[in-house]
C-alpha cells in the first residue's frame, strides 16, 4: 500500500489504512464463500468480485485470493459473457425447433381436419390452410437454413428452409461423396444397358486453364448425366495429355532455372527418370500400333525433305507449320536473335560466268542460302539465257562451279530475273541453324540470319550486290516455337496416309460419323483429300521412343545408324528385337541400337479411344465401350487429333472410334 508523506496527508493515510484493512477482511470472508462453492458457481463469484487464486510459496504453499488487475478482469468478464451468450443461443435454438415442430404438428392436424371438411364446404378450407401455413413460417431462425451434418458418403439431408441466396459450397456439399460411395459414376462392362461413351479431349499440360476448359467439361458432364439418368451404361473417360515438344521445353527451362543444368548435363536416362513418367499400358499400345502399321506397309523410313525447327532441333509435321502471309518488307522477332529480322524482300545479286561471258543475276528471299548453291536454273524458252545453256557460273566465296540448267516447271521467266539459284535443302545450315563448313570459313559458325547481313556486305565488297525490293511472300513458322522453319533433308519415319484418309472420308460421307455442325464437313474433305504422308519421328528425349532397332554388323563398311535401310528391326520390345536379329544374322557378330528418336505426340494421342479401354489386349471394356458415342472437342484440333483417331482407329480395330463429332 502506497504511503503519502507530510503532516497534511497523515489523515489521508489513516483513512486509506482503515479502508484497506476493511477490504482485507472482506477478502477473507469471500475466501470462505468461494471455497464453499464449486465449478461454474465459484468462477462466477470470483469474477463478480474481481478475484483470482494465487499460490504463495513461503514456509508452506498457500492458496490465496487476490484482486485481479484491470485488464485481466476485463478479459475474464468478456469470456464469461460470451459463454453466457452461447448458452442462450443454444437454448433459443432448442426452443425454436420445439416451436417449429409444434407448429408443424398443429398444421398437420388442421390439414387433416380441413380435408375431412372439404366434401361438405366445397374447398373453402384451402384459403384458411394457406393463411395458417403463412402464419406458421413467419418466425424464422438461421438454423432453419443449415443442412444437418452427416457422415461422409451418406445421402445428404436438407435444411427445413431453402436458403435465400445460392452458396455453392453449402449447396454442393456431400452430394459427390454420396454419388461416389453409391458407385453412380461407374460404368459396368457386364451391364445389359446400352452403352454411351464420351472420350474427354486431353488438356494441354503446358497450357493455362481457362473458361473454355470449364465449358468443355460442363457440356460433357451434362450429356453423360442425362444419358445415365435415361438408362444408359454411361462411361466418361478423362483425358491425360503427355504432350511432347512443349512439355520437354518447359521442363528443360525449369531444370536450368532451378539447378542450372541442361538435359545433356543429366543424360537421357536420368533426365527421363527424374522428370517424367510414362503409363505402361499406353506404351504397350503405341509399340503394338507401330509394329502393325509397319507390317501393313503403312510406316516406312526415308530421306525426305522435312520441316526442321532450329530452336527445338527436331522435325515437325506439315500441320504444325503456320504460314504467315507477308504483304511486303516486314521485321519479325525470331527466337535466339536480339533484333528483329527482315523478311518480305527479294534480293538480287550477280554470279560471274566462266570464260569471260559476263554475269548472270539471280534473285532470292533467303540470301544466306546462296552459300549452299550448286546450280542455276533458267527456262528453256527464255531467250535471254539461251546462249548460257550448259555453261558455268563461279561461286564468289568458295570457287564452286555452278552449272546453268534448264527447267520448264521450276522457273517462271516473269518472276524476278528469270534465273533461279538451286540450293539442295539449304544444306549450309546445321541442325541448330548455324552455317556449317560447306558455307566457307568466312561464314562458318554464324547464325543463319546473322550470316544474311554478312553475305550482303561481302557481295557489296565484291561489287556483286544489285538491289533489294519489297516482296509478297508466305513464311513458314513453327506453331510451337515460332521459329522460321527450314526445309532440310533428314532420315525420318513416315506414315503413308492415303488409304487411311480414304477410309476416314468415306466414314463421314456415309454418315457413319456425323459431324456437328455440318459446316466442318467441307474442312474435313478438303484436308483429307489433299493429305500428305505424316512425319512421325521427333528428335526429342521425352515421348514414346520409336520401337525400331538398328543392326550394325562387324563387317559393315558404314557404321552410322541408318546407313543400310535393310538393317532395321521393328519389334514390340528389345527382347523381340534381339531374337529377330539372331534369326536374321545367324553366326554373325553385330551390335543392336534402338533409334533415339521418339514419336510425334499425336501418334499416341490418335490411339486414345482404343488404348484407354485396354487395347491391344482383348478386354471386356474394349468390346463393350468401343466404338464411343460422342466426341466433343474444338475445331482447332480437328486434324491434329480427330482425323488421326479416325484413321488409326479404323485401321487397327476395323471400326470408327465414335459416331458423333461435335466441334
Amino acid at each position: 500500500m502506497k504511503q503519502h508523506g507530510g503532516m497534511a496527508n497523515k489523515e489521508l493515510n489513516n483513512k486509506i489504512s482503515r479502508e484497506w484493512s476493511a477490504y482485507l477482511r472482506h477478502l477473507k470472508a469471500l475466501e470462505g464463500r468461494v471455497e464453499e462453492r464449486k465449478g461454474k458457481e465459484r468462477q462466477r463469484l470470483m469474477l463478480e468480485n474481481g478475484l483470482q487464486w494465487v499460490m504463495y510459496k513461503e514456509k508452506k504453499p498457500k492458496l490465496m485470493l487476490v484482486p485481479l488487475d484491470e485488464k485481466e478482469l476485463e478479459r475474464k468478464l468478456k469470456k464469461d459473457q460470451k459463454a453466457k451468450e452461447q448458452e442462450e443461443k443454444k437454448l433459443k435454438a432448442k426452443l425454436k425447433e420445439a416451436g417449429r415442430l409444434q407448429v408443424a404438428a398443429s398444421l398437420q392436424r388442421l390439414n387433416a381436419q380441413l380435408h375431412a371438411q372439404a366434401a361438405s364446404d366445397g374447398g373453402g378450407a384451402k384459403k384458411s390452410e394457406k393463411k395458417l401455413r403463412k402464419k406458421g413460417t413467419t418466425d424464422e431462425s438461421p438454423e432453419d437454413f443449415i443442412d444437418p451434418e452427416i457422415p461422409a458418403g451418406q445421402k445428404k439431408l436438407l435444411a427445413s428452409q431453402m436458403a435465400k441466396q445460392y452458396n455453392p459450397v453449402a449447396a454442393e456439399k456431400s452430394w459427390c461423396a454420396w454419388w461416389e460411395s453409391s458407385r453412380y459414376f461407374e460404368a459396368d462392362a457386364a451391364s445389359s444397358k446400352p452403352p454411351f461413351v464420351i472420350v474427354q479431349p486431353p488438356p494441354n499440360v503446358t497450357g493455362i486453364l481457362h473458361i473454355g476448359h470449364a465449358i468443355t467439361a460442363a457440356i460433357e458432364d451434362a450429356i453423360i448425366r442425362w444419358r445415365r439418368m435415361s438408362g444408359y451404361n454411361a462411361l466418361w473417360v478423362p483425358g491425360m495429355d503427355h504432350a511432347g515438344i512443349a512439355t520437354q521445353v518447359v521442363v528443360e527451362k525449369k531444370l536450368m532455372r532451378d539447378k542450372n543444368l541442361s538435359r545433356h548435363d543429366l543424360g537421357r536416362e536420368k533426365f527421363l527418370c527424374e522428370c517424367f513418367t510414362m503409363d505402361e499400358q499406353r506404351s504397350k499400345a503405341v509399340a503394338e500400333a507401330f509394329v502393325r502399321l509397319y507390317k501393313d506397309g503403312l510406316i516406312y523410313r526415308a530421306h525426305r525433305l522435312v520441316n526442321w525447327d532450329c530452336t527445338l532441333r527436331t522435325a515437325i509435321s506439315d500441320i504444325e507449320v503456320d504460314h504467315e502471309d507477308l504483304k511486303g518488307e516486314t521485321a519479325l522477332e525470331v527466337p535466339g536473335y536480339r533484333s528483329p529480322v527482315q523478311f518480305g524482300v527479294l534480293i538480287s545479286f550477280a554470279y560471274p560466268l566462266e570464260e569471260g561471258l559476263g554475269e548472270i543475276i539471280v534473285a532470292t528471299t533467303r540470301i544466306e542460302t546462296m552459300l549452299g548453291d550448286t546450280a542455276i536454273a533458267v527456262h528453256l524458252q527464255d531467250g535471254r539465257y539461251k546462249h548460257l545453256h550448259g555453261k558455268y557460273a563461279l561461286h564468289p566465296f568458295n570457287g564452286r562451279k555452278l552449272k546453268i540448267i534448264c527447267d520448264a516447271e521450276l522457273v517462271d521467266p516473269s518472276f524476278g530475273t528469270g534465273a533461279v539459284k538451286i540450293t539442295p535443302a539449304h544444306d549450309p545450315n546445321e541442325d541448330d541453324g548455324k552455317i556449317n563448313e560447306m558455307g566457307g570459313s568466312q561464314f562458318e559458325g554464324m547464325p543463319r540470319f546473322a550470316a544474311r547481313t554478312a553475305v550482303i556486305d561481302a557481295l557489296k565488297n565484291k561489287g556483286l550486290y544489285r538491289d533489294t525490293k519489297s516482296n509478297v511472300m508466305s513464311l513458314g513458322l513453327c506453331s510451337r516455337s515460332k521459329d522460321v522453319v527450314e526445309p532440310m533433308m533428314k532420315p525420318q519415319w513416315f506414315v503413308s496416309c492415303n488409304s487411311m484418309a480414304k477410309g476416314a472420308l468415306d466414314a463421314v460421307k456415309s454418315k457413319k460419323i456425323e459431324i456437328i455442325p455440318p459446316q466442318y464437313e467441307q474442312d474435313w474433305y478438303r484436308w483429307l483429300e489433299n493429305i500428305r504422308d505424316w512425319c512421325i519421328s521427333r528428335q526429342l528425349w521425352w515421348g514414346h521412343r520409336i520401337p525400331a532397332w538398328y543392326v550394325t554388323l562387324e563387317d559393315d563398311k558404314e557404321k552410322d545408324m541408318g546407313s543400310y535401310s535393310d538393317h532395321w528391326i521393328i519389334a514390340r520390345n528389345e527382347n523381340d528385337a534381339i531374337l529377330e536379329a539372331k534369326q536374321r544374322y545367324p553366326g554373325k557378330k553385330y551390335q543392336l541400337y534402338q533409334d533415339p528418336d521418339v514419336l510425334d505426340t499425336w501418334f499416341s494421342s490418335g490411339l486414345f479411344p482404343l488404348s484407354v479401354l485396354g487395347w491391344p489386349d482383348d478386354k471386356l471394356d474394349l468390346s463393350t465401350f468401343y466404338p464411343g458415342s460422342v466426341l466433343e472437342t474444338g475445331s482447332d484440333i480437328l486434324f491434329f487429333w480427330v482425323a488421326r483417331m479416325v484413321m488409326m482407329g479404323m485401321q487397327l480395330s476395323g471400326d470408327v472410334p465414335f459416331q458423333k463429332l461435335c466441334c
